[in-house]
């Protein structure tokens, strides 16, 4: 028990001694330039003062109060904290469907702690937890413990696990029924189910929902197929309890559904879902709605890249590689629909704190940075129900800034280069 005591302990140090502690003098950040988002430029020179958790202040100068702290930042730009709005704390590189199987839960919400660590210091100052995969609530212990500040992370939003149907995508396929393996995600098989497992995880302290609505996928012959899960009206059944516990669409509090194809993606978007993650294929239909109801893409490319590079076999990475290249013709046409996007990487499965790498991407198929990164921030904002609070670096707003070496408007593989981040006006990471 010493041991063990001892090993939880030196794992936590780092973890609590990351962050310096908050400051009760006002801070003024200064640099070479600042982000506005919603215009989508650079301005420099650049200043920020934050007193207490919120700015107080932007602009070329700001007045500095007696007692500041004055942090000089140089030739950096200063930009809002990124958002994630996919992310699996609880995951890590390496075969997915046996970390559940071989790693308790204590050990995996250590790890997930350790993981929120690094997407902090990465930049990521908000994040929307996609389900557990098999670990319960657990992440509502991890949200708690940074809320409460025992641990550095960026905020959260957690969903306890993910909801399935027997058999379904996430369902233990493909072991011995003798050792009856558990599914990565929770039961539910109808619309009482959904509704049912739905209040059992809110009582948990669940934000919102994730629910599986396709998978398993095929490629075949050029044309994508993926069978649907729920039917619009078990969906709906859902989103309608969400509602009735103030989880409207752009609360945070919602319902998010892993969907990558027809014709799910479609009953999803019919019956009201916050957001559509992965987001394959859509039909004219489907773009159509989710542009005049305001439900987000959420299209994921750097799992996809990350996977066919570690790739199993040449046939299965080739396979990957034309999903991809499938995904990125049709992200052109949902950008001329108008879709709304937000940015979610699906980290976990690939490295935490890496996932800077997703706005390369959302760049290299077609969207400029500037639209990117109203993307990530506002539209971020948004969907994880804290628009007005976050996303900018605005009078008022909480105080999430990180300062990049460049200019991402230019060159968006800066948003990798993170020199300084800060969280409700607490430093966690500076030169």
């Amino acid at each position: 028990m010493k041991t063990l005591a001892c090993s939880i302990a030196l794992a936590l140090v780092p973890l609590a001694c990351s962050a310096q502690p908050a400051q009760k003098h006002p801070i003024v950040l200064h640099a070479a330039r600042m982000l506005d988002v919603a215009n989508g430029k650079v301005v420099g020179p650049a200043e920020v003062l934050v007193e207490g958790e919120r700015i107080v202040a932007t602009g070329a100068s700001v007045s500095h109060p007696a007692g500041a702290e004055i942090i000089d930042l140089g030739d950096t730009t200063l930009m809002p904290g990124m958002i994630d709005a996919h992310v699996h704390l609880f995951l890590h590189p390496g075969a997915e469907d046996l970390q559940t199987v071989q790693e308790s839960v204590p050990e995996r919400t250590l790890m997930a702690a350790d993981a929120a660590r690094l997407d902090l210091l990465a930049g990521f100052t908000a994040e929307r937890d996609m389900g557990t995969e098999g670990a319960g609530c657990a992440d509502v212990a991890v949200r708690n413990a940074i809320n409460s500040g025992m641990i550095s992370g960026p905020r959260m939003r957690v969903s306890c696990n993910a909801v399935d149907i027997l058999g379904g995508h996430e369902d233990a396929i493909g072991y011995n029924p003798a050792q009856h393996v558990l599914s990565n995600a929770d039961y539910a098989d109808s619309a009482e189910d959904l509704v049912k497992v739905m209040r059992e995880q809110r009582k948990g302290g669940a934000d919102f929902t994730k629910i599986y609505e396709t998978g398993r996928d095929s490629l075949k012959d050029g044309r994508f197929t993926t069978p649907f899960q729920y039917t619009t009206e078990q969906l709906a059944a859902a989103v309608a309890e969400a509602e009735r516990t103030g989880g409207g669409r752009s609360s945070g509090r919602g319902v998010a559904v892993h969907a990558t194809g027809e014709p799910g993606t479609g009953l999803a978007v019919a019956a009201g879902v916050s957001s559509v993650d992965h987001a394959y294929v859509l039909s004219d239909a489907t773009m159509k709605a989710m542009h005049d109801k305001g439900i987000y893409a959420v299209p994921t490319f750097a799992i996809a890249e990350y996977f066919a590079a570690h790739a199993a076999t040449p046939e299965r990475a080739e396979r990957l590689k034309a999903e991809q290249a499938l995904h990125a013709a049709e992200f052109k046409k949902q950008m001329a629909a108008g879709v709304p996007f937000a940015m979610g990487s699906d980290v976990g499965p690939f490295p935490h704190g890496t996932q800077a790498r997703e706005m390369e991407l959302m760049v290299e198929y077609g969207m400029k940075p500037a639209d990117v990164l109203r993307a990530d921030l506002i539209n971020g904002a948004k969907l994880l129900g804290w628009s007005g609070q976050i996303g900018e670096l605005k009078t008022g707003f909480l105080a999430d800034v990180v300062a990049v070496q460049g200019n991402p408007i230019e060159d968006i593989t800066v948003l990798r280069k993170v020199s300084f981040v800060m969280k409700g006006g607490v430093i966690y990471r500076r030169p």
